[in-house]
C-alpha cells in the first residue's frame, strides 16, 4: 500500500512556507543584476515579473486544488497533458531547484564567512536537511521564525533609506536604457525571486483542506512578497539610483550605507544569510516532495518514495536531495547555479500554465494561463545564452532517457 503524508499545514503555515522561499536571498542579490539589465526600467521589470508570477500562481493554485497531492506540476502535467510532460516538468524542477539549493547555500556562505564560503554552505545544507527530516510542521515553525527576522531587516532597510536625506524621488524613474531586451532580462532575474510559491503546491499532500487552503495561501504569499519587493526596490533606488544599484555587489548593505547608517550593514548581512537559509529550507521541502512523486511512478528510484513512519516525511528523498546539494555546494559556482536554475523554473511553470489551460473553458482561467505560458517562454528565451543552453541540454537528456525507458517498458 502506498504511504501517504499527513495533512498538518493550515493557511498560515502554507503562506509562511511560500514566503520563506520567496522573501529569500533573491531580494538581497537579484536587484543589482536586474538593474544592470533593465537600467532605469527596473520598477517596470519588477512589474513584468510580478505579472508573470501572478499568472503562474493563479494556474498553480487551480491545479493544486484539483490535485491535492505531492509533486506540484509533475502531477499536473502528468494528469492534464500526459506522462511525458509531467516527467519533463518534474525533471526540470528537481534538477533546476537542486541547483537553486546549492545557490542558496553558497549565498549563506558568502555572507557569513566569505573566505570559507563552500564549507559554510555544506554545513548549512546538513543542518537544514536535518531540520526538514524532523517533520513538515517543524520546518514550518523554523520558516516562520526566519521569515519574521528577514521581514524585520527589510522593514528597517526601507525605513532607513526612505527616511534619510539621501533619498530622492527623481532616482526612481529613468529611460529604458537597456531596451526591451534589458527590460525582459531584468524581469527574468527578478522572477527567480518570486518562484517560491510553488513550495505550497508541491506540499499539497500535507495541507489541510487543500481545495480551500491552497487557492488562498498562494496569492496571499505572492501578494505579500510583491509588496515587500516593491518597497525594498523603491527604497534602494531612492538612495543609490539605477546606476549605483547596478554596480553594487551587496545592494541593500550599500543602500543603508548611502543613507548614512553604515553601522546597520552587518545586520543586513545577517538578514541576507537568514533569508538564504529560509529559501534553502523551503527548496529542500519542495524538491524532496517532487522526487517522492516521481519515485512513486518509477521515474526515480522507488526507495525515494518511502515515508518515515514517525515523522511522516519522505526521509529517503530528503537525504538524497541533501547529499546532492551538499556536493554541489562544495564545488559549484554561485552565478552558474542561479542561471542554470532559472531556465528549469520557467519551463516548469510553462507546463503548469499549459496544464491549467485544459482544466475548463472559463475565459478568465484560460486567459491567465495563456498569458503565463507566453510570459514564461519569453523570459526563458531572453535569458543569457550559456545557462539557457545548459538547461536545454539537461532537459533534452532527460527527455531522451524517458523515451528510451518508455519504449523498453522499464522502471527504476
Amino acid at each position: 500500500m502506498e504511504q501517504q503524508l499527513k495533512r498538518t499545514l493550515g493557511v498560515a503555515d502554507a503562506v509562511v512556507v511560500g514566503l520563506g522561499a520567496m522573501v529569500g536571498a533573491g531580494i538581497f542579490a537579484a536587484l543589482a543584476p536586474a538593474a544592470r539589465a533593465a537600467g532605469g526600467a527596473l520598477l517596470a521589470a519588477l512589474a513584468v515579473a510580478a505579472l508573470v508570477a501572478y499568472c503562474n500562481a493563479h494556474s498553480s493554485a487551480r491545479l493544486a486544488a484539483r490535485y491535492p497531492t505531492s509533486g506540484g506540476t509533475y502531477v499536473y502535467g502528468r494528469e492534464r497533458l500526459g506522462p511525458f510532460w509531467g516527467f519533463l516538468a518534474g525533471w526540470g524542477f528537481v534538477i533546476g531547484k537542486t541547483a537553486s539549493c546549492a545557490a542558496m547555500a553558497l549565498t549563506v556562505g558568502a555572507y557569513v564567512w566569505p573566505g570559507q564560503q563552500h564549507a559554510v554552505a555544506v554545513a548549512a545544507v546538513v543542518a537544514l536537511t536535518a531540520a526538514s527530516y524532523g517533520g513538515v510542521r517543524k520546518s514550518a515553525r523554523i520558516a516562520r521564525w526566519i521569515v519574521s527576522a528577514v521581514l524585520a531587516v527589510l522593514a528597517g532597510v526601507v525605513v532607513v533609506c526612505l527616511g534619510s536625506g539621501a533619498a530622492e524621488a527623481g532616482r526612481l524613474g529613468g529611460g529604458w536604457d537597456g531596451g526591451a531586451l534589458g527590460l525582459l532580462q531584468g524581469a527574468g532575474l527578478l522572477f527567480f525571486a518570486f518562484a517560491g510559491y510553488a513550495r505550497i503546491t508541491t506540499l499539497g499532500e500535507e495541507v489541510r483542506d487543500p481545495e480551500r487552503t491552497i487557492p488562498r495561501a498562494v496569492p496571499l504569499a505572492l501578494g505579500i512578497a510583491l509588496l515587500v519587493y516593491a518597497a525594498v526596490a523603491v527604497a534602494a533606488l531612492s538612495v543609490l539610483g539605477a546606476e549605483g544599484l547596478a554596480r553594487s555587489t551587496a545592494p541593500l548593505a550599500d543602500a543603508v550605507r548611502a543613507a548614512g547608517r553604515p553601522e546597520l550593514a552587518p545586520a543586513v548581512r545577517v538578514g541576507a544569510a537568514l533569508a538564504a537559509l529560509g529559501s534553502l529550507l523551503a527548496l529542500v521541502l519542495g524538491v524532496s516532495r517532487t522526487a517522492l512523486a516521481m519515485a512513486r511512478d518509477g521515474h526515480l528510484p522507488r526507495s525515494l518514495a518511502v515515508v518515515h513512519p514517525r515523522h511522516q516525511v519522505p526521509h529517503h528523498a530528503e537525504l538524497a536531495v541533501g547529499a546532492v546539494v551538499a556536493v554541489l555546494a562544495a564545488t559549484a559556482d554561485l552565478r552558474g547555479a542561479i542561471g542554470f536554475s532559472s531556465f528549469g523554473v520557467l519551463v516548469y511553470y510553462a507546463i503548469a500554465n499549459a496544464s491549467a489551460w485544459t482544466l475548463d473553458s472559463a475565459v478568465k482561467g484560460r486567459a491567465v494561463a495563456a498569458l503565463g505560458l507566453s510570459g514564461c517562454v519569453v523570459l526563458a528565451v531572453t535569458l543569457p545564452l550559456v545557462p539557457a543552453v545548459a538547461g536545454l541540454l539537461v532537459l533534452a537528456f532527460g527527455a531522451v532517457v524517458y523515451r528510451v525507458r518508455h519504449r523498453s517498458g522499464s522502471r527504476i
